[in-house]
């Protein structure tokens, strides 16, 4: 009996030592995973900015050559 108890209780330990193991690297797997889509998202922001950044130029540009068109007459 005792001989059984000890076995259920090594058992139990290395079970519990495996699924800490899996629950960690789990856990690792999320940070990276989340940790990317952060990466993403702040790429894809920059990229909008620098677009509407570009888009606004255009159209300081354009502005600027209907006033200079306006005023060489």
């Amino acid at each position: 009996m005792r001989k059984v108890l000890w076995a259920v209780a090594l058992g139990t330990l290395l079970a519990g030592t495996g699924c800490h193991r899996n629950t960690r690297e789990r856990a690792e797997d999320t940070a990276e995973k989340a940790g990317d889509k952060v990466e993403d998202t702040a790429e894809k922001a920059g990229d909008k900015a620098e677009d509407a950044a570009e888009t606004a130029g255009d159209k300081a540009e354009k502005a600027g050559d209907k006033i200079e068109d306006a005023t060489d007459d």
